[in-house]
Formats: C-alpha cells, sequence, structure tokens
C-alpha cells in the first residue's frame, strides 16, 4: 500500500510539473472589469504566469469545500457531542447504582449527606 501511495504521489508530481511547464506565460488578471473599473476609477490588475493562476484556483477550491463540508456537518459533531454527554453522564449514574450501599439508616440524612 505504501508503494501505490508512492507512485501515486511521483505520478501526480509529475503531471504538475508537466502543466507548470506548459503554462509558463504571463497572464494578467482583473479584480474588476473593464467597464467596471473605469466607472468607479478603481482598477487593480496583477501579471502572473498562468499556472500559478491555476494551481491558486484548485488550492482555493479545496478551501473552500473543506470550509463548507466543516459547517455542514456542525449538526452532526454538536449531536455527537451531546450523545457523549448523555453517555458518560448515563455511565456515572449506573455505576452509582451499581456500588453496594454504605448505610441503610435514613434517606433523609443519606441524601443531605451526599449533597454536602
Amino acid at each position: 500500500m505504501r508503494y501505490i501511495r508512492y507512485a501515486f504521489l511521483a505520478a501526480l508530481g509529475v503531471v504538475l510539473i508537466t502543466v507548470a511547464l506548459a503554462n509558463r506565460d504571463s497572464v494578467t488578471l482583473n479584480i474588476l472589469p473593464g467597464e467596471l473599473s473605469g466607472f468607479l476609477g478603481w482598477s487593480w490588475s496583477i501579471s502572473l504566469p498562468l499556472f500559478v493562476i491555476i494551481f491558486g484556483s484548485v488550492v482555493a477550491g479545496i478551501l473552500i469545500g473543506f470550509v463548507w463540508e466543516w459547517l455542514r456537518e456542525h449538526k452532526l459533531r454538536a449531536e455527537g457531542a451531546r450523545n457523549r454527554r448523555e453517555r458518560d453522564q448515563l455511565a456515572r449514574e449506573v455505576k452509582t447504582l451499581r456500588e453496594p450501599k454504605a448505610r441503610t439508616g435514613d434517606d433523609v440524612l443519606a441524601l443531605l449527606d451526599k449533597t454536602s
């Protein structure tokens, strides 16, 4: 299994290097369209190699997907935490119920001793 992982990572590295070498030309990345930037009087652009934009877009997409899934699964994590707390509380109750009673005296006095 380890060799399959290394082979996959090596193949992925070769593909990424090939894409980077094939897309070395510089492109201009504009934040706003030309008409809108002329209207607002603000134009910001940057020249980068195309492979940087491609890889940056892939990384941004992966990060957005991770955050989206993390937010989507919040209900499941909260329910799991509630179930875990309830399980621990029930385990403590079962443990106290299984313990032999120390004294067989007055129940009211036993309750007062437990609270203090």
